[in-house]
């Protein structure tokens, strides 16, 4: 109780010698310290990976098994952990509860409102690519970008075999071979395998053009669009 009390009075007794980021409980301190120290004392049984959290070799377990014991209510598409189900639930309600003090911009989870604050307010990159150089927000970027330079593709399709380097591509991949399709567009009904697909497709129908070139000012509905943009017009 105490521990959750926290949660209403912003208490963080538990600083970090390393970094000197804040916790509300010591265990929150204890799994933080293994980013610094690069302790994995869990690791699965299936491939060897090695975690941080206990919970969190559980929930990647779940990648081998199969297991996803969390159905959502509206469309039937099946979990592994329930906070997944319950920001995919917020596709078919709407709801953004996560608001930035700093714009008011909304979202539906905590993480994207973190990375957003960071990106757009800070600035602030703290993990540096060994190889290269490149400054990441987050450390899975960073490790994920690794993989670029390393090759290392560690998710393979069980049906053809193509592998991956991160788990999401690869469940991406995994819906063409099954053919489902659960995203469903609000205007017109058109289905799509990826919701970044549907919300890409919506701005055919609203318009809306959210990502603005900083040299030109030229509004454009994708991200991927604005990218080839700068490098075809401003860098040559």
């Amino acid at each position: 109780m105490k521990c959750h009390l926290r949660i209403h009075t912003g208490e963080k007794p538990y600083t970090c010698s390393h970094c000197e980021k804040k916790f509300s409980s010591r265990w929150n301190l204890v799994y933080h310290l293994r980013i610094h120290t690069g302790e994995r004392p869990f690791i699965c049984s299936y491939c060897g990976k090695k975690f941080r959290r206990n919970c969190d070799m559980k929930y990647h377990l779940r990648i081998h098994t199969g297991e996803k014991p969390f159905t959502c209510s509206h469309c039937g598409k099946k979990f592994g952990q329930n906070s997944d189900m319950i920001r995919h639930l917020r596709l078919h309600t709407g709801e953004k509860p996560f608001k930035c003090d700093l714009c008011e911009k909304d979202f539906v989870n905590k993480i994207a409102l973190t990375r957003h604050i960071k990106v757009i307010h800070t600035g602030e990159k703290p993990f540096i690519c060994s190889y290269c150089g490149k400054k990441f927000v987050e450390i899975s970027d960073m490790k994920r970008h690794l993989k670029i330079h390393t090759g290392e593709k560690p998710f393979t399709c069980s049906h053809c075999g193509k592998k991956f380097r991160r788990n999401c591509d690869m469940k991406r991949h995994l819906k063409r071979h099954a053919g489902e399709k659960p995203f469903t567009c609000s205007h017109c009904g058109k289905k799509f395998g990826r919701n970044s697909d549907m919300k890409r497709h919506l701005a055919l129908h609203t318009g809306e053009k959210p990502f603005k070139c900083d040299l030109c000012e030229k509004d454009f509905a994708v991200k991927k669009t604005l990218t080839r943009h700068i490098k075809i017009t401003h860098t040559g």
